[in-house]
């Protein structure tokens, strides 16, 4: 392999390193004003929009092990990687491209597993990070809360009791 594209491989996989998935975008029509608007919005989500050539993506993937993507690697495509939150990217990337009609994920890989477009806007649909993390902690607490109810409510039907006794006996 030459040194350039050498380099380049080692710049692409230095992107892929950032992140345990890679989103395949088509930015063919699009304009450096609409690029810079969805760099912007990936900024939220900590990700990054990288434009790349399909040939280096291709030996970058294969060195990698990802599923095949070779179909997809034709026109001008672009790769968004990064950030912890892979549901909230992909929901950022088919909220901009709907809004846009100019842009369109062509193919996403997440841990390894190839998702084509309709699983990637699946994905989008999933609740964020920060939603899953507030739902397993109140699957998580709502056992120990039962708990606590049940082992106060021996003390307190006692307290009841002789409450009630002591009203009868204060009240004749």
């Amino acid at each position: 392999m030459r040194p350039e594209k050498k380099f380049l491989v080692d710049e692409v996989n230095t992107h892929l390193d950032k992140s345990d998935y890679l989103f395949l975008a088509d930015y063919e029509r699009s304009t450096v004003i609409d690029i810079a608007e969805l760099r912007a919005e990936l900024t939220k989500e900590e990700a990054e929009f990288h434009v790349v050539k399909n040939n280096i993506l291709k030996v970058a993937a294969r060195d990698r092990g990802y599923p095949e993507i070779d179909e997809h690697l034709t026109g001008q495509n672009a790769i968004v990687i990064g950030g912890n939150n892979p549901s909230g990217v992909a929901k950022v990337l088919t909220k901009f491209f709907d809004k846009k009609e100019k842009m369109d994920v062509k193919v996403g890989i997440l841990a390894s597993q190839r998702l084509e477009k309709d699983e990637v806007v699946a994905l989008s649909k999933l609740p964020g990070l920060d939603a899953l993390r507030a739902q397993l902690l109140g699957l998580l607490s709502k056992p120990a809360q039962s708990l606590v109810f049940v082992i106060n409510a021996v003390p307190q039907n006692v307290l009841n009791v002789l409450q009630a006794k002591v009203d009868a006996e204060g009240g004749e």
